[in-house]
């Protein structure tokens, strides 16, 4: 008879326990207008709502299930996007809602809201898109979004989230999640999320190709160069040539005997004249040309000059000997081989 009810009459019969279901309306603020006592400016950048005490008083009533998740529609254009519930401190017959949760459902300050408790399941795979190139400055984006997540209890498609960091705000659309679900949503409290990043709004891919063919330099032709010293191939001459125009001896010069001057002796008046009492130009080199100076040649001391003299000038002349030579008589010029007998001394002396 009582078999429905576990506990009644002190039968252990069991009693399902069928969730319930929250389902109620408000006035819905953002949350820069909360009371200055309890505003958290934090939330904004969060995906969690304020709700009032009566709220928490019913839903402990009811079997809800943990964590709490909360769907808001717009009874007028039916947007629906997901939530958690940060506190219960908001006044009676309001919710307060992030910025980015505003601008989402397309609500204006005290516009008509329905919250009402759900399910989502755990999140496997989210895929986001950012607003704004900006969002390729962060070093390390993977990192950044696993801290900001934790600010949120549910992704739902179509839904463009605010992060903030280093102070300054990157919007993040939610482009596709998995599981699929008929709410298009999932929870991300404790679970192994795979992130995937769409490429930012406005982002041009870069043309490698020409970059590359850029970066190759044209390879220079030594030939082409000329060959000569190094003054004349980076025409060291024109880089230090004096800033003045005019020039020294002007005109034309002639003989004793009236001769003018040759062409030759025309193309020695009008070249350059180098002067090294000016500022050094800057030395422009074509690209793909290195100098490395010119060949440094050490002036040789007096002292050194002298010793070459004395050595060069050692040992110069006929040599002579003290005896006539006797190849005339046809004789050698050698003294025999063969040893003389020693002489006999004259005095022999015995001790």
């Amino acid at each position: 008879m009582f078999s429905g009810f576990g506990g009644f009459g002190g039968f252990n019969a069991g009693f399902v326990n069928i969730p319930q279901k929250f389902e109620d309306f408000f006035r819905c603020y953002p949350i820069s207008m909360m009371n200055d006592r309890i505003r958290k400016d934090d939330a904004n950048f969060g995906g969690k709502i304020f709700l009032p005490p009566s709220a928490l008083n019913k839903l402990t009533m009811l079997n809800v299930r943990y964590p709490m998740l909360f769907e808001l529609t717009v009874p007028d254009t039916k947007k629906v996007t997901h939530g958690g519930v940060l506190e219960f401190i908001a006044e009676e017959g309001r919710v307060y809602l992030p910025q980015w949760m505003m601008e989402t459902l397309g609500v204006n300050p005290g516009s008509l809201l329905q919250i009402a408790s759900t399910d989502v399941p755990l999140g496997q795979f989210v895929k986001i898109e950012p607003q704004s190139v900006d969002f390729l400055d962060i070093s390390d984006p993977k990192a950044v979004l696993e801290n900001v997540l934790r600010k949120f209890s549910t992704l739902t498609v179509d839904d463009i989230i605010e992060i903030n960091y280093n102070s300054k705000l990157y919007r993040i659309k939610v482009l596709e999640v998995k599981p699929e679900s008929s709410s298009n949503s999932i929870c991300v409290i404790e679970t192994d999320l795979v992130t995937d990043f769409a490429p930012p709004v406005g982002y041009v891919e870069p043309d490698y190709r020409t970059e590359h063919r850029k970066s190759q330099k044209p390879k220079l032709d030594p030939s082409a160069q000329g060959l000569g010293p190094m003054s004349q191939r980076i025409d060291y001459a024109t880089s230090v040539k004096s800033t003045s125009t005019t020039r020294a001896f002007v005109g034309t010069g002639q003989s004793l005997s009236g001769r003018t001057a040759n062409k030759s002796e025309e193309r020695e008046l009008e070249r350059p004249m180098i002067s090294l009492d000016n500022e050094p130009a800057p030395l422009r080199l074509p690209e793909g040309q290195l100098f490395f100076g010119f060949p440094v040649v050490l002036p040789k001391k007096a002292s050194d000059s002298q010793d070459e003299n004395t050595e060069e000038s050692q040992f110069q002349g006929a040599g002579q000997s003290l005896r006539q030579s006797n190849k005339r008589r046809g004789k050698k010029d050698h003294s025999s081989p063969r040893p003389k007998a020693p002489k006999s001394p004259e005095v022999i002396e015995i001790d």
